[in-house]
Protein backbone atom coordinates (compact mmCIF):
# COMPACT_ATOMS: atom_id res chain seq x y z
CA UNK A 1 0.00 0.00 0.00
CA UNK A 2 1.14 3.29 -0.83
CA UNK A 3 1.95 5.98 1.64
CA UNK A 4 2.17 9.26 -0.48
CA UNK A 5 -0.40 11.97 -1.57
CA UNK A 6 -0.33 12.24 -4.59
CA UNK A 7 -0.86 15.28 -7.21
CA UNK A 8 -2.28 14.38 -10.95
CA UNK A 9 -1.17 16.39 -13.77
CA UNK A 10 -1.96 19.89 -14.12
CA UNK A 11 -5.20 20.13 -16.67
CA UNK A 12 -4.89 22.22 -20.03
CA UNK A 13 -6.93 22.57 -22.89
CA UNK A 14 -5.82 20.42 -26.03
CA UNK A 15 -3.99 22.23 -28.57
CA UNK A 16 -6.63 22.28 -31.74
CA UNK A 17 -5.26 20.92 -34.76
CA UNK A 18 -5.52 23.25 -38.01
CA UNK A 19 -6.23 20.82 -40.64
CA UNK A 20 -5.17 23.10 -43.16
CA UNK A 21 -4.05 22.25 -47.28
CA UNK A 22 -0.72 19.99 -47.50
CA UNK A 23 -0.63 19.00 -43.26
CA UNK A 24 -0.14 15.09 -42.42
CA UNK A 25 -3.12 15.69 -40.09
CA UNK A 26 -5.68 16.77 -43.01
CA UNK A 27 -4.33 13.62 -45.18
CA UNK A 28 -4.98 11.35 -42.17
CA UNK A 29 -8.31 12.52 -41.59
CA UNK A 30 -9.35 12.36 -45.15
CA UNK A 31 -8.42 8.39 -45.46
CA UNK A 32 -10.09 7.80 -41.80
CA UNK A 33 -13.49 9.61 -43.43
CA UNK A 34 -12.70 7.38 -46.74
CA UNK A 35 -12.46 4.26 -44.25
CA UNK A 36 -15.14 4.71 -42.33
CA UNK A 37 -17.17 5.29 -44.95
CA UNK A 38 -17.11 2.25 -46.59
CA UNK A 39 -18.04 0.01 -43.96
CA UNK A 40 -20.87 -0.84 -41.75
CA UNK A 41 -20.11 -1.52 -38.17
CA UNK A 42 -22.40 -3.39 -36.38
CA UNK A 43 -22.94 -1.81 -32.65
CA UNK A 44 -23.35 -3.84 -29.51
CA UNK A 45 -24.91 -3.16 -26.00
CA UNK A 46 -21.73 -3.70 -23.37
CA UNK A 47 -22.98 -5.14 -20.10
CA UNK A 48 -20.74 -6.14 -17.56
CA UNK A 49 -18.02 -5.75 -20.08
CA UNK A 50 -19.19 -7.87 -22.73
CA UNK A 51 -20.70 -7.09 -25.79
CA UNK A 52 -24.29 -8.25 -25.61
CA UNK A 53 -26.37 -8.60 -29.16
CA UNK A 54 -30.04 -8.64 -29.75
CA UNK A 55 -32.67 -8.97 -32.84
CA UNK A 56 -33.57 -5.52 -32.51
CA UNK A 57 -31.66 -3.52 -34.35
CA UNK A 58 -31.69 0.04 -36.32
CA UNK A 59 -29.94 1.86 -38.96
CA UNK A 60 -27.28 4.27 -38.35
CA UNK A 61 -27.08 7.09 -41.33
CA UNK A 62 -25.58 10.24 -42.28
CA UNK A 63 -27.67 13.35 -41.92
CA UNK A 64 -25.62 14.74 -45.33
CA UNK A 65 -26.24 11.37 -47.24
CA UNK A 66 -29.65 9.62 -45.24
CA UNK A 67 -29.66 6.50 -47.89
CA UNK A 68 -25.77 6.20 -46.71
CA UNK A 69 -26.04 3.24 -43.59
CA UNK A 70 -22.64 3.35 -41.97
CA UNK A 71 -23.62 1.38 -38.79
CA UNK A 72 -26.33 -0.95 -37.40
CA UNK A 73 -27.08 -0.70 -33.58
CA UNK A 74 -28.31 -3.21 -30.97
CA UNK A 75 -31.53 -1.93 -28.84
CA UNK A 76 -31.84 -2.82 -25.28
CA UNK A 77 -34.84 -4.16 -24.24
CA UNK A 78 -36.34 -4.70 -20.91
CA UNK A 79 -34.07 -7.58 -19.92
CA UNK A 80 -31.00 -6.04 -21.36
CA UNK A 81 -31.54 -2.56 -19.13
CA UNK A 82 -32.39 -4.56 -16.16
CA UNK A 83 -29.06 -6.54 -16.74
CA UNK A 84 -27.52 -3.19 -16.64
CA UNK A 85 -28.40 -1.97 -13.61
CA UNK A 86 -27.39 -5.51 -12.00
CA UNK A 87 -24.04 -5.21 -13.91
CA UNK A 88 -23.87 -1.50 -12.46
CA UNK A 89 -24.54 -2.92 -8.75
CA UNK A 90 -22.30 -5.58 -8.96
CA UNK A 91 -19.54 -3.52 -9.64
CA UNK A 92 -19.63 -0.80 -7.20
CA UNK A 93 -18.22 -1.79 -4.59
CA UNK A 94 -14.70 -2.84 -6.22
CA UNK A 95 -14.73 0.20 -8.01
CA UNK A 96 -15.78 3.04 -4.81
CA UNK A 97 -13.04 0.96 -3.10
CA UNK A 98 -10.40 1.42 -5.68
CA UNK A 99 -7.28 3.95 -4.92
CA UNK A 100 -8.16 7.48 -6.29
CA UNK A 101 -5.40 7.51 -8.36
CA UNK A 102 -6.34 4.39 -9.94
CA UNK A 103 -9.51 5.60 -11.47
CA UNK A 104 -7.78 8.92 -12.23
CA UNK A 105 -5.40 7.03 -14.53
CA UNK A 106 -8.11 5.54 -16.37
CA UNK A 107 -9.65 9.00 -17.73
CA UNK A 108 -6.21 10.52 -18.07
CA UNK A 109 -5.23 7.53 -20.20
CA UNK A 110 -8.38 7.94 -22.28
CA UNK A 111 -8.12 11.69 -22.75
CA UNK A 112 -4.02 10.59 -24.18
CA UNK A 113 -5.65 7.63 -26.32
CA UNK A 114 -8.15 9.75 -27.69
CA UNK A 115 -5.73 12.73 -28.87
CA UNK A 116 -2.55 10.77 -29.54
CA UNK A 117 -4.19 7.35 -31.24
CA UNK A 118 -7.83 7.83 -31.96
CA UNK A 119 -8.09 11.23 -32.70
CA UNK A 120 -9.07 10.44 -36.52
CA UNK A 121 -11.06 7.58 -35.53
CA UNK A 122 -13.75 9.59 -33.08
CA UNK A 123 -13.25 12.88 -35.42
CA UNK A 124 -14.43 10.84 -38.44
CA UNK A 125 -17.30 8.95 -36.79
CA UNK A 126 -18.61 12.30 -35.54
CA UNK A 127 -18.17 14.27 -38.82
CA UNK A 128 -19.89 11.06 -40.46
CA UNK A 129 -22.75 10.49 -37.76
CA UNK A 130 -23.85 13.68 -36.59
CA UNK A 131 -22.31 15.52 -39.99
CA UNK A 132 -19.85 17.61 -38.51
CA UNK A 133 -17.41 19.35 -39.90
CA UNK A 134 -13.88 18.88 -39.35
CA UNK A 135 -13.69 22.12 -37.19
CA UNK A 136 -16.48 21.38 -35.05
CA UNK A 137 -15.70 17.96 -34.72
CA UNK A 138 -12.00 18.66 -33.96
CA UNK A 139 -12.95 21.25 -31.05
CA UNK A 140 -15.68 18.60 -29.67
CA UNK A 141 -14.88 15.13 -30.03
CA UNK A 142 -11.10 15.11 -29.93
CA UNK A 143 -10.42 18.47 -27.73
CA UNK A 144 -13.29 19.12 -25.74
CA UNK A 145 -13.75 15.50 -24.77
CA UNK A 146 -10.33 15.47 -23.60
CA UNK A 147 -10.54 18.48 -21.07
CA UNK A 148 -13.41 17.09 -19.45
CA UNK A 149 -11.30 14.01 -18.60
CA UNK A 150 -8.02 16.20 -17.38
CA UNK A 151 -10.45 19.04 -15.96
CA UNK A 152 -12.94 16.34 -14.34
CA UNK A 153 -9.39 14.49 -13.06
CA UNK A 154 -8.05 18.17 -11.91
CA UNK A 155 -11.59 19.62 -10.17
CA UNK A 156 -11.55 15.68 -8.52
CA UNK A 157 -8.32 15.83 -6.74
CA UNK A 158 -9.55 19.66 -5.55
CA UNK A 159 -12.49 18.43 -3.95
CA UNK A 160 -10.95 15.55 -1.51
CA UNK A 161 -8.05 18.15 -0.40
CA UNK A 162 -11.02 20.19 0.83
CA UNK A 163 -10.63 19.29 4.80
CA UNK A 164 -12.67 20.63 7.41
CA UNK A 165 -10.87 23.15 10.47
CA UNK A 166 -9.64 20.77 14.18
CA UNK A 167 -9.73 22.11 17.24
CA UNK A 168 -7.45 20.71 20.07
CA UNK A 169 -7.32 16.92 21.01
CA UNK A 170 -9.81 16.74 17.88
CA UNK A 171 -9.02 15.53 13.88
CA UNK A 172 -12.33 16.14 12.17
CA UNK A 173 -12.01 14.87 7.87
CA UNK A 174 -14.55 14.50 5.06
CA UNK A 175 -14.44 11.61 3.04
CA UNK A 176 -16.48 12.14 -0.62
CA UNK A 177 -18.39 8.83 -0.89
CA UNK A 178 -20.10 7.81 -4.14
CA UNK A 179 -23.79 8.05 -4.02
CA UNK A 180 -25.53 5.07 -3.14
CA UNK A 181 -26.89 2.78 -5.76
CA UNK A 182 -26.33 4.02 -9.30
CA UNK A 183 -26.40 6.72 -11.77
CA UNK A 184 -28.43 7.14 -15.41
CA UNK A 185 -26.87 8.92 -17.91
CA UNK A 186 -28.83 9.85 -20.51
CA UNK A 187 -26.72 11.83 -23.63
CA UNK A 188 -27.68 13.75 -26.87
CA UNK A 189 -26.42 13.95 -30.35
CA UNK A 190 -24.95 17.05 -31.06
CA UNK A 191 -21.86 16.30 -28.68
CA UNK A 192 -19.63 13.44 -28.49
CA UNK A 193 -17.65 15.76 -25.59
CA UNK A 194 -20.83 15.78 -23.51
CA UNK A 195 -22.16 11.65 -24.18
CA UNK A 196 -18.38 11.18 -22.59
CA UNK A 197 -19.03 13.29 -20.16
CA UNK A 198 -22.09 12.48 -18.71
CA UNK A 199 -21.75 9.00 -17.76
CA UNK A 200 -17.74 9.38 -16.98
CA UNK A 201 -17.63 12.59 -14.38
CA UNK A 202 -20.23 9.96 -12.26
CA UNK A 203 -17.99 6.94 -12.59
CA UNK A 204 -15.02 9.45 -11.82
CA UNK A 205 -16.63 10.12 -8.29
CA UNK A 206 -16.59 6.19 -7.36
CA UNK A 207 -20.37 5.65 -8.73
CA UNK A 208 -21.05 2.99 -11.04
CA UNK A 209 -23.27 4.28 -14.54
CA UNK A 210 -25.96 2.93 -17.07
CA UNK A 211 -25.57 4.88 -19.90
CA UNK A 212 -28.03 5.35 -22.87
CA UNK A 213 -26.49 7.42 -25.43
CA UNK A 214 -28.38 8.80 -28.77
CA UNK A 215 -29.35 6.75 -31.40
CA UNK A 216 -28.36 9.43 -33.72
CA UNK A 217 -24.74 9.79 -32.55
CA UNK A 218 -23.86 5.79 -30.72
CA UNK A 219 -21.49 5.08 -33.75
CA UNK A 220 -18.97 7.38 -31.91
CA UNK A 221 -20.03 7.08 -28.69
CA UNK A 222 -19.43 3.62 -29.13
CA UNK A 223 -16.06 4.27 -29.85
CA UNK A 224 -15.25 6.18 -26.90
CA UNK A 225 -16.85 3.59 -24.50
CA UNK A 226 -14.37 1.04 -26.57
CA UNK A 227 -11.27 3.62 -25.70
CA UNK A 228 -12.40 4.05 -22.29
CA UNK A 229 -12.55 0.33 -21.86
CA UNK A 230 -8.94 -0.14 -23.19
CA UNK A 231 -7.70 2.23 -21.21
CA UNK A 232 -9.03 -0.04 -17.87
CA UNK A 233 -12.32 1.09 -17.09
CA UNK A 234 -13.75 -2.54 -15.52
CA UNK A 235 -16.28 -4.26 -16.65
CA UNK A 236 -19.28 -3.10 -15.25
CA UNK A 237 -18.56 0.36 -14.05
CA UNK A 238 -20.18 2.24 -17.12
CA UNK A 239 -22.89 0.11 -19.42
CA UNK A 240 -23.60 0.76 -22.78
CA UNK A 241 -27.18 0.27 -23.52
CA UNK A 242 -28.71 2.41 -26.92
CA UNK A 243 -32.20 2.09 -26.27
CA UNK A 244 -35.63 3.75 -26.51
CA UNK A 245 -36.56 6.30 -24.05
CA UNK A 246 -39.64 4.97 -23.02
CA UNK A 247 -38.50 1.84 -22.00
CA UNK A 248 -35.21 3.50 -20.17
CA UNK A 249 -37.83 5.27 -17.98
CA UNK A 250 -39.69 2.19 -17.24
CA UNK A 251 -36.91 0.04 -16.37
CA UNK A 252 -33.83 2.59 -15.39
CA UNK A 253 -35.53 5.61 -13.51
CA UNK A 254 -37.75 3.62 -11.42
CA UNK A 255 -35.58 1.41 -10.11
CA UNK A 256 -35.20 1.62 -6.35
CA UNK A 257 -31.91 1.96 -5.94
CA UNK A 258 -31.43 4.74 -8.87
CA UNK A 259 -29.46 7.30 -7.27
CA UNK A 260 -28.52 10.14 -9.66
CA UNK A 261 -29.52 10.88 -13.33
CA UNK A 262 -27.30 12.75 -15.52
CA UNK A 263 -28.80 14.40 -18.51
CA UNK A 264 -28.73 17.08 -21.74
CA UNK A 265 -31.35 17.01 -23.96
CA UNK A 266 -34.91 18.60 -24.54
CA UNK A 267 -36.28 20.47 -21.74
CA UNK A 268 -39.72 18.16 -22.32
CA UNK A 269 -37.41 15.00 -21.40
CA UNK A 270 -36.12 16.67 -18.62
CA UNK A 271 -39.23 17.52 -16.94
CA UNK A 272 -40.83 14.35 -17.67
CA UNK A 273 -38.29 12.67 -15.48
CA UNK A 274 -38.80 15.24 -12.83
CA UNK A 275 -41.81 13.61 -12.88
CA UNK A 276 -41.52 10.14 -13.05
CA UNK A 277 -39.29 10.50 -9.99
CA UNK A 278 -41.78 12.42 -8.32
CA UNK A 279 -44.45 9.39 -8.82
CA UNK A 280 -42.05 7.12 -7.37
CA UNK A 281 -40.04 9.05 -4.86
CA UNK A 282 -41.44 6.75 -2.27
CA UNK A 283 -39.69 3.91 -4.20
CA UNK A 284 -36.25 4.85 -4.46
CA UNK A 285 -33.46 4.12 -1.12
CA UNK A 286 -32.28 7.30 -1.76
CA UNK A 287 -33.44 10.70 -3.67
CA UNK A 288 -31.48 10.80 -7.06
CA UNK A 289 -29.84 13.50 -7.61
CA UNK A 290 -31.02 15.16 -10.74
CA UNK A 291 -28.97 17.01 -13.27
CA UNK A 292 -29.66 18.16 -16.43
CA UNK A 293 -28.83 20.98 -19.03
CA UNK A 294 -31.45 21.25 -21.70
CA UNK A 295 -33.05 23.61 -23.98
CA UNK A 296 -32.46 27.15 -24.95
CA UNK A 297 -33.27 30.27 -27.06
CA UNK A 298 -30.01 32.29 -26.86
CA UNK A 299 -29.43 35.55 -28.09
CA UNK A 300 -28.11 38.12 -29.27
CA UNK A 301 -28.46 41.87 -28.07
CA UNK A 302 -27.04 44.92 -30.20
CA UNK A 303 -26.59 48.49 -28.44
CA UNK A 304 -26.26 50.93 -31.39
CA UNK A 305 -22.76 51.20 -30.05
CA UNK A 306 -21.91 48.22 -31.27
CA UNK A 307 -19.02 47.00 -33.99
CA UNK A 308 -21.39 46.36 -36.71
CA UNK A 309 -18.65 43.99 -38.48
CA UNK A 310 -18.24 41.62 -35.26
CA UNK A 311 -21.67 42.02 -34.48
CA UNK A 312 -22.17 40.44 -37.62
CA UNK A 313 -19.61 37.93 -37.73
CA UNK A 314 -20.80 36.79 -34.35
CA UNK A 315 -24.60 36.43 -36.01
CA UNK A 316 -23.12 34.46 -38.51
CA UNK A 317 -21.27 32.02 -36.14
CA UNK A 318 -23.15 31.90 -33.63
CA UNK A 319 -26.42 30.93 -35.55
CA UNK A 320 -25.27 28.46 -38.30
CA UNK A 321 -21.98 26.74 -36.94
CA UNK A 322 -23.36 22.75 -36.78
CA UNK A 323 -26.80 24.02 -38.15
CA UNK A 324 -27.25 25.83 -35.05
CA UNK A 325 -27.53 22.16 -33.28
CA UNK A 326 -25.74 23.74 -30.53
CA UNK A 327 -27.71 24.17 -27.31
CA UNK A 328 -25.82 27.46 -26.98
CA UNK A 329 -26.66 28.54 -30.87
CA UNK A 330 -27.81 32.27 -31.64
CA UNK A 331 -31.46 31.96 -32.20
CA UNK A 332 -32.47 35.21 -31.72
CA UNK A 333 -31.55 38.70 -32.30
CA UNK A 334 -32.07 42.10 -30.79
CA UNK A 335 -30.59 44.98 -33.41
CA UNK A 336 -31.40 48.87 -33.09
CA UNK A 337 -33.23 50.40 -35.85
CA UNK A 338 -30.33 52.93 -36.47
CA UNK A 339 -27.76 50.22 -37.22
CA UNK A 340 -30.07 47.47 -38.69
CA UNK A 341 -29.71 47.70 -42.66
CA UNK A 342 -25.65 47.74 -42.15
CA UNK A 343 -26.07 44.94 -40.14
CA UNK A 344 -28.05 43.34 -42.68
CA UNK A 345 -25.95 44.11 -45.54
CA UNK A 346 -22.85 42.45 -44.13
CA UNK A 347 -24.57 39.41 -42.50
CA UNK A 348 -25.73 38.68 -46.51
CA UNK A 349 -22.38 39.19 -47.58
CA UNK A 350 -20.81 36.86 -45.02
CA UNK A 351 -23.39 33.92 -45.78
CA UNK A 352 -23.46 34.59 -49.79
CA UNK A 353 -19.72 33.06 -49.15
CA UNK A 354 -21.01 30.07 -46.62
CA UNK A 355 -21.01 26.45 -48.87
CA UNK A 356 -23.73 23.31 -47.52
CA UNK A 357 -23.11 20.02 -47.96
CA UNK A 358 -20.97 16.92 -47.70
CA UNK A 359 -18.59 17.45 -44.50
CA UNK A 360 -16.28 14.97 -45.88
CA UNK A 361 -15.50 18.43 -48.22
CA UNK A 362 -13.86 20.83 -45.95
CA UNK A 363 -14.61 23.71 -48.11
CA UNK A 364 -18.05 23.29 -46.60
CA UNK A 365 -18.84 25.93 -43.60
CA UNK A 366 -22.23 23.32 -42.71
CA UNK A 367 -23.26 19.71 -42.99
CA UNK A 368 -26.86 18.52 -41.92
CA UNK A 369 -28.93 18.50 -39.85
CA UNK A 370 -29.43 15.51 -37.21
CA UNK A 371 -32.76 13.64 -38.81
CA UNK A 372 -36.07 13.83 -40.82
CA UNK A 373 -37.66 14.96 -37.72
CA UNK A 374 -35.83 17.35 -37.19
CA UNK A 375 -35.63 18.74 -40.67
CA UNK A 376 -39.50 18.92 -41.01
CA UNK A 377 -39.61 20.96 -37.53
CA UNK A 378 -37.00 23.48 -38.97
CA UNK A 379 -38.88 23.39 -42.59
CA UNK A 380 -42.26 24.11 -40.82
CA UNK A 381 -41.13 27.41 -38.93
CA UNK A 382 -39.49 28.13 -42.03
CA UNK A 383 -42.92 27.89 -44.48
CA UNK A 384 -44.74 29.72 -41.85
CA UNK A 385 -42.83 32.54 -41.64
CA UNK A 386 -42.80 32.96 -45.08
CA UNK A 387 -46.27 33.08 -45.47
CA UNK A 388 -47.28 35.26 -42.16
CA UNK A 389 -47.70 38.69 -42.09
CA UNK A 390 -45.09 38.97 -38.69
CA UNK A 391 -42.27 37.59 -40.57
CA UNK A 392 -40.09 38.00 -43.14
CA UNK A 393 -37.32 35.46 -44.56
CA UNK A 394 -34.64 37.13 -45.41
CA UNK A 395 -32.84 34.35 -46.70
CA UNK A 396 -32.61 30.54 -46.39
CA UNK A 397 -34.01 27.64 -47.94
CA UNK A 398 -33.69 23.71 -47.99
CA UNK A 399 -33.53 20.68 -49.20
CA UNK A 400 -34.02 16.77 -48.16
CA UNK A 401 -33.66 14.48 -51.30
CA UNK A 402 -30.28 13.72 -50.47
CA UNK A 403 -29.33 15.06 -47.30
CA UNK A 404 -31.54 16.80 -44.02
CA UNK A 405 -29.60 20.17 -45.61
CA UNK A 406 -31.52 23.76 -44.14
CA UNK A 407 -29.58 26.66 -45.41
CA UNK A 408 -28.60 29.35 -43.18
CA UNK A 409 -31.97 30.90 -42.60
CA UNK A 410 -32.67 34.87 -41.31
CA UNK A 411 -36.26 35.58 -40.54
CA UNK A 412 -37.19 39.45 -39.43
CA UNK A 413 -40.17 39.57 -36.86
CA UNK A 414 -42.46 42.33 -37.52
CA UNK A 415 -43.49 41.54 -33.41
CA UNK A 416 -41.18 40.55 -30.64
CA UNK A 417 -43.49 37.27 -29.85
CA UNK A 418 -43.60 36.02 -33.11
CA UNK A 419 -42.86 31.94 -32.24
CA UNK A 420 -39.66 31.85 -34.28
CA UNK A 421 -38.49 34.60 -31.82
CA UNK A 422 -39.56 32.58 -28.21
CA UNK A 423 -40.12 28.78 -29.34
CA UNK A 424 -36.52 26.54 -29.43
CA UNK A 425 -36.03 25.32 -32.92
CA UNK A 426 -32.47 23.43 -32.52
CA UNK A 427 -31.27 24.79 -36.55
CA UNK A 428 -29.82 27.08 -38.32
CA UNK A 429 -32.39 29.81 -38.40
CA UNK A 430 -31.95 33.24 -36.49
CA UNK A 431 -34.82 35.66 -35.88
CA UNK A 432 -33.97 38.86 -35.83
CA UNK A 433 -36.35 41.70 -34.18
CA UNK A 434 -35.04 45.56 -35.02
CA UNK A 435 -36.53 47.70 -32.60
CA UNK A 436 -36.38 51.81 -32.11
CA UNK A 437 -33.34 52.72 -30.12
CA UNK A 438 -35.12 54.80 -27.86
CA UNK A 439 -37.10 51.68 -26.28
CA UNK A 440 -33.54 50.18 -25.28
CA UNK A 441 -35.03 49.23 -21.49
CA UNK A 442 -38.09 48.62 -22.75
CA UNK A 443 -36.62 45.68 -25.10
CA UNK A 444 -34.19 44.61 -23.05
CA UNK A 445 -37.16 43.19 -20.80
CA UNK A 446 -38.64 42.10 -23.70
CA UNK A 447 -35.42 39.59 -23.88
CA UNK A 448 -35.79 38.62 -20.51
CA UNK A 449 -39.02 38.07 -20.42
CA UNK A 450 -40.07 36.60 -23.87
CA UNK A 451 -38.10 32.96 -23.31
CA UNK A 452 -39.02 30.32 -20.36
CA UNK A 453 -34.87 29.35 -21.19
CA UNK A 454 -31.81 30.71 -19.64
CA UNK A 455 -28.87 29.02 -21.15
CA UNK A 456 -26.10 31.86 -23.46
CA UNK A 457 -26.61 35.69 -24.47
CA UNK A 458 -24.70 37.97 -25.71
CA UNK A 459 -24.44 42.06 -25.72
CA UNK A 460 -23.03 44.02 -28.04
CA UNK A 461 -21.90 47.38 -27.57
CA UNK A 462 -18.69 49.57 -26.98
CA UNK A 463 -19.63 52.48 -24.70
CA UNK A 464 -18.83 50.92 -21.18
CA UNK A 465 -22.29 51.92 -19.13
CA UNK A 466 -24.07 50.79 -21.60
CA UNK A 467 -22.15 47.20 -21.26
CA UNK A 468 -22.97 47.73 -17.82
CA UNK A 469 -26.39 48.45 -17.78
CA UNK A 470 -27.54 45.72 -20.40
CA UNK A 471 -25.08 43.35 -18.22
CA UNK A 472 -27.52 44.35 -14.95
CA UNK A 473 -30.24 44.28 -17.22
CA UNK A 474 -30.20 40.59 -18.38
CA UNK A 475 -28.56 39.13 -15.39
CA UNK A 476 -30.83 36.29 -15.27
CA UNK A 477 -31.15 35.59 -18.49
CA UNK A 478 -28.25 33.24 -18.80
CA UNK A 479 -25.92 30.98 -17.30
CA UNK A 480 -23.41 31.85 -19.95
CA UNK A 481 -23.01 34.85 -20.87
CA UNK A 482 -20.91 37.18 -23.38
CA UNK A 483 -20.09 40.67 -24.08
CA UNK A 484 -18.63 41.62 -27.77
CA UNK A 485 -19.13 37.82 -28.59
CA UNK A 486 -21.25 35.14 -30.31
CA UNK A 487 -23.03 33.13 -27.26
CA UNK A 488 -20.88 29.77 -28.56
CA UNK A 489 -17.97 27.84 -27.83
CA UNK A 490 -17.31 27.65 -23.99
CA UNK A 491 -14.19 26.34 -23.23
CA UNK A 492 -13.69 23.36 -20.21
CA UNK A 493 -11.89 25.58 -17.39
CA UNK A 494 -12.43 28.80 -19.09
CA UNK A 495 -16.42 29.22 -19.23
CA UNK A 496 -17.91 26.36 -17.44
CA UNK A 497 -20.97 25.50 -18.97
CA UNK A 498 -24.90 25.69 -17.89
CA UNK A 499 -28.16 27.83 -17.66
CA UNK A 500 -31.05 27.92 -15.43
CA UNK A 501 -34.19 28.76 -15.77
CA UNK A 502 -35.97 25.83 -17.97
CA UNK A 503 -32.35 25.59 -19.45
CA UNK A 504 -31.57 23.64 -16.45
CA UNK A 505 -29.83 22.79 -13.16
CA UNK A 506 -26.95 24.97 -13.94
CA UNK A 507 -24.61 22.30 -12.67
CA UNK A 508 -21.51 23.32 -14.83
CA UNK A 509 -19.79 20.73 -16.99
CA UNK A 510 -16.82 20.26 -16.66
CA UNK A 511 -15.98 22.31 -13.37
CA UNK A 512 -16.09 21.27 -9.60
CA UNK A 513 -19.30 22.27 -8.97
CA UNK A 514 -20.68 19.41 -10.71
CA UNK A 515 -18.68 16.87 -9.50
CA UNK A 516 -20.32 17.65 -6.10
CA UNK A 517 -23.44 16.15 -6.94
CA UNK A 518 -22.19 12.74 -7.35
CA UNK A 519 -21.06 12.88 -3.79
CA UNK A 520 -22.26 11.75 -0.60
CA UNK A 521 -19.86 13.30 2.00
CA UNK A 522 -19.00 11.86 5.64
CA UNK A 523 -17.88 13.68 8.22
CA UNK A 524 -15.72 11.96 10.54
CA UNK A 525 -14.61 13.05 13.74
CA UNK A 526 -11.19 11.56 15.88
CA UNK A 527 -11.33 12.44 19.63
CA UNK A 528 -8.10 11.63 20.57
CA UNK A 529 -8.88 11.81 24.52
CA UNK A 530 -12.19 11.39 25.71
CA UNK A 531 -14.17 13.10 28.20
CA UNK A 532 -15.01 11.26 31.48
CA UNK A 533 -16.59 13.47 33.02
CA UNK A 534 -20.38 14.15 32.67
CA UNK A 535 -21.25 17.67 34.42
CA UNK A 536 -19.85 20.98 33.42
CA UNK A 537 -18.29 23.34 35.22
CA UNK A 538 -20.46 25.48 34.99
CA UNK A 539 -23.07 23.82 37.11
CA UNK A 540 -20.93 24.37 40.19
CA UNK A 541 -22.39 26.41 42.72
CA UNK A 542 -19.23 27.82 44.07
Amino acid sequence: MSNAIFSVPKAYNEPIHSYLPGTAERASLKAELARQSAETVTIPLIIGGREVYTDNMIDVVMPHDHHHVIARCCLAGEDELRAAVDAALAAKAAWQSMAWEHRAAIFLKTADLLTAVYRDRINASTMLGQSKTVFQAEIDSACELADFFRFNVYNAETIYAQQPNNSTGVWNRVEYRPLDGFVAAITPFNFTSIAGNLPSAPALMGNTVVWKPSSTAVHSNYILMRIMMEAGLPAGVINFVPARGADVSRVVLTHPKLSGFHFTGSTEVFSGVWRTVGENIEKYESYPRLVGETGGKDFIFAHNTADVGALAAAMVRGAYEFQGQKCSAASRAYIPASIWGAVEEKVKALVADIKVGDVADFSNFMGAVIDKKSFDNIVGYIERAKSSPDAEVIFGGHDGAVGYFVKPTLIRAKRPDYESMVKEIFGPVLTVYVYDDDRLDETLALCDTSSPYGLTGAIFASDRSTIAHMEAALSGTAGNFYINDKPTGAVVGQQPFGGSRASGTNDKAGSAQNLYRWISPRCIKETFIPQLAVSYPYMSEK
